[in-house]
């Protein structure tokens, strides 16, 4: 099976994409806005596809799995990987001559104690969810500058109120949050915004594909790490549909003024409010009753 996602990855990049690329997105369609969703294949970026195309956006969608919408054009990449995904975004760009929107929807989470945690996984998590979106904003803003353009970052609350035993996924989103804050002040005089939207706990498989250290690895930590996990995966699955995030998204890329920062749903940023409010050990102690009570 991987032999064969190589493959199809090596007669894309070689011979294939630009050329299916202005087929599928003909000369005479110009007019439309063009938007990179990097994870459209699945649920935010995929949702996110569906508004947009809506709205009559031109989307190519860079994952390791296509996109299964016919509108969307694919380009496969694993954004771990170095100058995988820049490779894609440089050919949309050389092919489509502008790229007028980003949306930066990878992410990798797991449940594994601070003091336990193997460095080979932290740095995998920090590659897909940190370090992929600082290459792909890199790589599209050059054909951001002449005409303006927007950039979401899809972040999460965990990156302002930690996720007990989920660490890193936590500081991964808390960088990425600075991350826009930080290109939105840099990047104004090109007229090009960036946002980081917010999600709390959201309905999608992401939920099913977080590692979970098992009980030899966790050693002591072992059965709060289970009821940390568990009580994670009740609140994603009980949470907000991906469309209600999608919404949020498409707000912003067509803002005038967008927000550096934005949180989904009133419960949301009324937990935002009290963190900014309350003091720290309240507001730790409140978040940990939610993964502990």
């Amino acid at each position: 099976m991987e032999q064969k996602k190589k493959t199809v990855k090596a007669e894309q990049t070689e011979t294939s994409f630009r050329e299916a690329l202005k087929e599928k997105f003909p000369e005479s369609e110009s007019e439309r806005k063009l938007a990179v969703i990097v994870g459209a294949s699945s649920g935010i970026g995929y949702e996110t596809a569906i508004k947009l195309i809506g709205r009559n956006y031109r989307i190519v969608n860079i994952s390791r799995t296509t996109c299964r919408l016919e509108q969307v054009a694919n380009y496969l990449a694993d954004v771990s990987e170095a100058d995988d995904m820049e490779k894609g975004i440089l050919e949309i760009g050389a092919a489509m001559k502008n790229i007028d929107a980003l949306v930066y929807c990878a992410g990798f989470s797991m449940a594994a104690p601070i003091e336990k945690a193997e460095s080979e996984d932290v740095r995998y998590l920090f590659e897909v969810n940190f370090f992929g979106a600082l290459r792909a904003i890199q790589a599209a803003v050059p054909f951001m500058k002449e005409n303006g353009g927007r950039i979401v970052l899809v972040s999460s609350m965990g990156g302002i109120l930690p996720i007990a035993f989920d660490c890193f996924y936590s500081c991964s989103k808390a960088a990425l949050n600075m991350l826009a804050k930080s290109a939105n002040s840099e990047l104004g005089e090109f007229n090009i915004r960036a946002t980081a939207v917010l999600p709390g706990g959201t309905a999608t498989t992401f939920t099913f594909k977080r590692k979970v250290y098992g009980a030899a690895a966790c050693g002591e930590y072992a059965s709060r790490v289970e009821q940390a996990a568990s009580s994670l995966a009740d609140m994603e699955q009980d949470g907000m549909s991906a469309g209600e995030v999608a919404k949020v998204i498409v707000g912003c890329l067509e803002n005038k003024n967008p927000p550096v920062v934005v949180h989904c749903g009133a419960m949301n940023k009324m937990y935002a409010a009290a963190e900014r409010i309350l003091p720290n050990k309240a507001t730790l102690y409140l978040n940990d009753r939610k993964y502990f009570s």
